[in-house]
């Protein structure tokens, strides 16, 4: 089984902040819920709380940049993509300022329902100019993603984990901008995702190489620019069909950049996006609510079914003795 890392990211912010004085955390009333309270107490004067007033909190941020500050935003997905959108364009992507919104509680991450839960920040903020926008799939990318972001000039948007995050990927195999992991080689299906759904799609691949399926399997951490060579060359070189498993709406997210791409290359295969099919969902744990709304591995079996018109007998069961391996020998570097 995968070792559970327990709040990776407080650990890791303030081992980069340690590194960075120009780095400040601005929180609005989430800060233990976002895991910048470890920030907070080791550099009090350098956490600014600017209470549940999201709008100003960007504005603010955007000022900070401007004068040489590395401003960190931290509050849920949903409250960084809907109520401060119109400050995040005006004031941080239009001037391409250096500010990092580190949104927790993705997609279906939480139970808090349509008031909470951010199933369509990637479509938001990939129609941005100028902004990058990072997913975590693991606590080794949680502990690499804000050294990966620092890299760029821009603003950034990241995706993050908090609580008990799983390591599927080796501690000293860090995120790289721009990188895909190839998880598993195979051309006759292509299985892409990101975030939490990769846990679910090392299951179904496991269990559908037991069937015989040559399934390759890429876990994306930089959503936007996307324009990975390696991904380019997986969807030019799959034989029978991609599928998509992500936790976003299946509009505008990544399996639209996929589709986007596949189109600007000619990638004569079917498609299939697996995620919120144009839906709000409910409110429930994370487990439920991925099998509801076909989000997990059984899903990935279900379009490997289609795609290769074939039936596997591969039930709930079945996927439930899969165990799940930290990945080993998948370095973003060799890709």
């Amino acid at each position: 089984m995968v070792e559970q890392v327990t709040r990776p990211h407080a650990r890791n912010l303030v081992r980069f902040a340690r590194a960075h004085p120009e780095v400040l955390v601005l929180s609005a009333d989430l800060t233990a819920s976002c895991e910048a309270d470890d920030f907070r107490t080791a550099f009090p004067d350098r956490f600014l709380s600017m209470e549940m007033a999201e709008q100003n909190m960007m504005s603010f941020a955007g000022g900070l940049a401007r004068e040489g500050f590395r401003p960190h935003v931290h509050t849920f997905a949903v409250f960084i993509c809907r109520r401060p959108y119109d400050q995040i364009a005006m004031s941080i992507a239009y001037p391409n300022l250096p500010v990092r919104l580190i949104g927790f509680l993705p997609g279906i991450t939480t139970p808090g329902g349509v008031t909470h839960q951010a199933n369509d920040d990637l479509a938001l903020m990939r129609v941005l100019p100028n902004m990058t926008i990072l997913e975590c799939g693991d606590a080794t990318e949680v502990e690499s993603v804000l050294d990966a972001a620092h890299a760029i000039a821009g603003p950034v948007y990241v995706r993050n984990l908090r609580g008990q995050v799983p390591r599927l990927f080796p501690a000293h195999d860090p995120m790289v901008l721009g990188h895909c992991r190839e998880l598993s080689p195979g051309r006759e299906l292509l299985l892409i995702t990101a975030g939490i759904t990769t846990e679910e799609g090392l299951r179904a691949g496991a269990a559908l190489r037991e069937k015989g399926v040559e399934l390759g399997h890429l876990h994306i951490s930089t959503i936007k620019p996307f324009t990975d060579p390696q991904v380019a060359a997986a969807l030019c070189t799959t034989k029978r069909g991609v599928i998509v498993l992500e936790n976003h709406s299946v509009i505008g997210g990544l399996g639209s950049a996929v589709a986007e791409t596949m189109a600007e290359l000619g990638c004569g295969v079917p498609l299939v996006r697996l995620g919120l099919q144009d839906t709000f969902a409910h409110g429930a744990s994370k487990e439920y609510l991925m099998r509801k709304y076909g989000l997990d591995a059984l899903a990935v079996v279900g379009a490997a079914e289609r795609l290769l018109r074939k039936e596997f007998g591969i039930d709930e069961s079945v996927l439930a003795a899969v165990p799940v391996t930290a990945v080993t020998g998948a370095k973003a570097e060799d890709l």
